[in-house]
């Protein structure tokens, strides 16, 4: 098990290219089983959830060819196999997006209960319910969800809380139902618009992606397309407070600048001069000391929850005091106790992380336990006094392409290193 280390105190500077979107791109990938000829993907990025995935589409025998290097080729016509096993999902919560493809286009479904991140429960209740709004027989049972429909029907389904992943799962069960769908209280995530466009090319009809209510009309078959996997807003992000954090100046390269409004707005008031083009962001702190800001975690388009662990690192140098609110997942605070190893004054109390901000972290071990509390601490590192060492980087590998290359090319002694 490899780990990162950092030997902080140097500001970023520099270029850095931002990466496709895994978030973005788990489920395009899942949702080209829904076609009847190849799906070709470009800008997908190179990290162990995509490639858990990759291996889950192989599974249920689908061809995965690679060209250049730059493309992904999925060709679903040899689809055998309708279940997910724990063996391949033990790791990955999204790896339940191939129930709705799955039982759509083939009647039948038996996804293993996912892994992934602890950081609090993600029930599926959401997608079973919906499923069964459409006519679907669902039980869970072993570990599994089982899923069967000779023919899904068009239903209105009203989910009881904002889910990205239940909406993506329902809306591609629903393009192949029988009549219209609707979703209400529905995801507004640009990585949902992203899908939505891939389905429309492929030949769906849906309206109302980026809104609260998404209405599918049901076709009988999608076909093959080429499409690019749009920038992740997350790395994007993620850099810039990199940059803010050691008092740098970076500009970040091939992102969307409107997706990132929210993070900006913070950077922002944190002291960053913030300047922007069409697919470019430049954050320069002059060399000064962040300050603090306080944060609720919202659906986008509030502040994302997949940063809040980065600005609590953040503020853990700032000039001031900040609280940093968590709405969306109950155990999301455990970098804070890692962070603290690092000379971090941090209390929490509930769901909310009081922050007062020392001048200057020291070097420590520390271990990661997300995605984002592994980004959090590679942040913390850079800002802080001597060495740290970030184990169990495997959770970053999930979701960052290269990081320790990208760091250093913005002039961040870091390496990677074998446990």
């Amino acid at each position: 098990m490899d780990k990162l280390e950092i030997i902080g105190g140097s500001p970023l500077s520099g270029q850095v290219r931002i990466s496709g979107a895994k978030n973005a791109a788990l489920p395009i990938l899942t949702a080209s089983l829904l076609a009847d000829s190849p799906v070709i993907l470009e800008n997908i990025p190179h990290l162990n959830d995509v490639t858990t995935t990759v291996k889950l589409l192989r599974w249920v025998g689908a061809g995965i060819t690679f060209h250049d290097g730059v493309q992904l080729e999925v060709d679903p016509s040899g689809i055998s196999r309708f279940e997910a096993p724990y063996e391949l999902v033990k790791t990955m919560r999204a790896s339940v997006l191939v129930l709705g493809p799955l039982l759509s286009r083939y009647g039948q479904a038996d996804v293993s209960l996912p892994g992934g991140c602890a950081i609090g429960a993600r029930p599926v209740n959401i997608h079973v319910n919906g499923l069964r709004s459409m006519g679907a027989d669902v039980t869970i049972d072993n570990g599994y969800i089982r899923a069967r429909a000779k023919q899904l029907r068009g239903s209105r389904l009203v989910l009881d809380t904002v889910t990205v992943t239940g909406t993506e799962n329902l809306i591609m069960a629903a393009v192949l139902a029988k009549g219209e769908s609707v979703i209400e209280n529905a995801a507004k995530e640009p990585e949902i618009v992203d899908l939505v466009e891939v389905l429309s090319k492929m030949g769906a009809v849906i309206e109302g992606a980026g809104t609260e209510k998404i209405r599918i009309q049901g076709v009988e078959s999608l076909k093959g397309i080429e499409h690019s996997i749009l920038p992740d807003r997350i790395e994007s992000s993620t850099f810039l407070v990199a940059a803010a954090i050691t008092g740098g100046c970076i500009t970040i390269k091939r992102t969307r600048t409107e997706h990132l409004k929210a993070v900006l707005d913070k950077l922002n008031e944190a002291g960053g001069k913030i300047t922007t083009g069409n697919d470019w962001v430049k954050l320069d702190m002059s060399g000064q000391r962040p300050q603090a800001v306080d944060i609720i975690t919202a659906p986008y388009p509030g502040f994302p929850t997949d940063m809040q662990a980065q600005f609590c690192a953040l503020n853990s140098v700032a000039s001031g005091n900040a609280k940093i609110t968590e709405t969306i997942f109950e155990n999301r605070f455990q970098h804070a106790l890692e962070l603290q190893r690092l000379g971090a004054d941090i209390i929490i109390d509930g769901n909310t992380a009081i922050s007062c901000g020392v001048r200057r972290l020291k070097g420590a071990p520390v271990m990661a336990t997300d995605l984002r509390a592994s980004a959090s601490l590679v942040l913390a590192g850079l800002a802080a006094e001597g060495t740290t060492t970030v184990d169990r980087i495997y959770h970053i590998d999930r979701g960052y392409e290269c990081i320790e290359e990208k760091l250093s090319q913005l002039g961040a002694e870091i390496r990677r290193l074998p446990s």
